[in-house]
Parts: structure tokens; C-alpha cells; sequence
């Protein structure tokens, strides 16, 4: 049963932390930030000072396509990091 988040109505969201995306993914740790950077991989969001996430929402539509990704498709979510 999906959880739902009742200010929205909407399915609730989990947050990836970097070795669950490496895992889900197959992406070197290389590889990933190289995407990020580029674009063409969901940027991560920082969930406490020193702890950043992926929405798992995003990682997946990512591996639905990943050739044609672009993390500008995505909406826009407050404390993304953006550049390194």
C-alpha cells in the first residue's frame, strides 16, 4: 500500500541516499556526479547539513529513460544543490 502524503493527495516521496542510487543505478560514484553536473541525472537535494538525497521519484524517472533525461524536466525543488 502506498503511503500518501495528505497535504496534497499526492503518493509520499522517499529519499535515496548516494549508495542506494549507486546500487539502483549501477553508476560509478564518478559517473553519477559527472551526470548531475551535466544535467542528465536528477540533482540531489539537501536533507541536513551534511546529508543530501535523491528523490526516489526522480531516480526512477531516470532509469525509465535515461538517454533522454534531463534534470531541467523535473520540477524544481527547494534546497537543490545544483553545481558542486
Amino acid at each position: 500500500m502506498n503511503k500518501v502524503n495528505f497535504m496534497n493527495d499526492m503518493p509520499a516521496d522517499r529519499f535515496l541516499r548516494v549508495e542506494a542510487v549507486l546500487d539502483r543505478t549501477g553508476l560509478s560514484r564518478a559517473t553519477l556526479y559527472r551526470k548531475v553536473r551535466q544535467g542528465t541525472f536528477p540533482r540531489q537535494i539537501r536533507i541536513a547539513v551534511r546529508c543530501v538525497g535523491w528523490r526516489e521519484s526522480a531516480v526512477t524517472a531516470w532509469q525509465r529513460n535515461p538517454n533522454l533525461y534531463r534534470a531541467d524536466d523535473q520540477l524544481p525543488a527547494s534546497g537543490n544543490l545544483g553545481n558542486r
